[in-house]
């Protein structure tokens, strides 16, 4: 067998419209000199692998969809495309595996460089006309974390009030006042927070990973698992924003957070998009207070009164803020109540009116203490009318409709083609690299794809 002589560079054996080509074009990852150079000694020690070329070395794993390092290193080995993207010639050694392992261990900071980085893609597909925040829609999807069910353990859950009760102390102080207007009577202040719902003191936690949460959903797989909650713009497709929490936590816990975040830190936001686990009264008031329209799928209620008379039997006369009950007699505003779920007004009919009302048993239950028929209220109702009351306009259905192709499409992109179904590594910060990583990657092609 003869072998040919060829002269050739690994410039030559990458096609000139190659995608990486178009990437190395648009993307400049000077910044990352920037960020890790505290990290490295000019004085001591050997040279180190050139920070941008480790950066370049996880992202295309996440491009291609490459589940593990050492596949990585593998492909590199073998691929001209990604030996040129990365910098390497032919003959030159590619890192291995381990240093990105090695790195992790001993330069734990160096890890904000995925979230600079996720954030400077975000930059230039605003810069370039690719974002405009007109609608932006948000959803999560579950990542598996690397723990079974057979490390499950049942642990107490402590109580922590979190930034939705700080909101909640805020609005109940503004409740207050508008109570001691409309009744001449105030409440003192409060001054513990409200239990959690004392019914759920327990939760399964993993003893190998304990950062990741049991998901336990209708339709969903049961078990340990990430939850990588996104928010997309409709334009293109660029996710803006990524937040992780445990699988155990609610789609709604981390909602608006996330989404002020984006709205003052990356662009201004015009309207959002949601579905029913986003409808709850706090968000329909907090997006009205910053100027975003809100286009959430209703959740449906269920009146669990054990009475005849349910709600719908007592009619509401806005003009005197008070409800007129099946039998003409009035309920007024008495109070405001908070619990775990919530803040509400509470509307109160007159005891001697129930007392002697010949329709009685079928408005108030065997078991009421009270004497007399309450209607509760969120406080924050009137914002979740003015936005509910548009739900079958075209542009409210058109906006649910973009919600569910964009961010039920986009996890589908990157469940097969980025790296989005499980996670390797193991604890919350591993699980939001990972997640910033898939998103940048799609990021990437969805800006370049729109720049042709």
């Amino acid at each position: 067998m003869q072998l040919k002589l060829h002269m050739v560079t690994i410039e030559d054996l990458v096609p000139e419209r190659h995608f990486l080509r178009k990437l190395d074009g648009a993307l400049d990852l000077g910044f990352v000199y920037e960020e890790t150079a505290y990290l490295y000694s000019r004085r001591y020690g050997r040279p180190p692998i050139d920070p941008v070329v480790l950066v370049k070395y996880l992202l295309v794993g996440f491009l291609y969809g490459i589940p593990s390092e050492r596949q990585i290193e593998q492909r590199i080995q073998t691929d001209m495309a990604l030996r040129w993207y990365l910098g390497l010639d032919l003959f030159e050694r590619v890192p291995d595996h381990s240093t990105i392992s090695q790195l992790r261990r001993r330069k734990p900071s160096f890890r904000k460089i995925f979230r600079r980085l996720f954030e400077e893609v975000v930059r230039q597909c605003i810069e370039k006309g690719v974002v405009s925040g007109r609608l932006v829609a948000t959803d999560s999807t579950h990542v598996k974390a690397n723990a079974s069910r057979a490390s499950e353990e049942l642990v107490e859950v402590p109580e922590s009030p979190g930034a939705y009760w700080e909101r909640l102390d805020i609005y109940e102080e503004e409740g207050l006042e508008e109570l001691e207007c409309r009744t001449g009577k105030r409440r003192k202040k409060r001054v513990k927070q409200i239990k959690k719902d004392s019914r759920r003191t327990k939760k399964r936690v993993s003893r190998t990973d304990p950062e990741a949460g049991h998901m336990k959903r209708p339709g969903k797989p049961e078990g340990q698992y990430y939850l990588s909650h996104q928010t997309v713009d409709t334009d293109h497709g660029i996710i803006l924003g990524v937040t992780v929490t445990p699988g155990d936590v609610h789609d709604s816990v981390p909602y608006l957070e996330h989404l002020e975040q984006i709205h003052k830190n990356v662009i201004p936001l015009q309207a959002a998009a949601a579905d029913s686990a986003y409808d709850f009264p706090l968000a329909h008031r907090v997006l009205e207070e910053h100027g975003i329209d809100f286009f959430v799928r209703p959740q449906s209620n269920h009146d669990h009164t054990q009475a005849e008379f349910k709600r719908e039997a007592f009619s509401y006369c806005k003009g005197e803020d008070t409800y007129l009950c099946p039998n003409g007699k009035r309920l007024r505003a008495k109070r405001l109540y908070r619990s775990a779920s919530g803040l509400f007004w509470e509307y109160w009919a007159d005891r001697k009116d129930c007392t002697s009302c010949p329709m009685r048993e079928k408005c108030l239950s065997e078991t009421d203490r009270q004497g007399a028929r309450k209607l509760m209220d969120s406080y924050f109702k009137p914002a979740v009318q003015r936005h509910l009351s548009r739900r079958e306009k075209p542009e409210y259905q058109e906006a649910l409709k973009q919600r569910q192709v964009w961010s039920e499409g986009t996890f589908a992109a990157q469940k097969r083609s980025h790296n989005l179904t499980h996670v390797l590594r193991r604890g919350l910060e591993a699980a939001e690299d990972h997640c910033l990583l898939s998103a940048t990657a799609l990021n990437l092609k969805r800006m370049i794809w729109a720049m042709k």
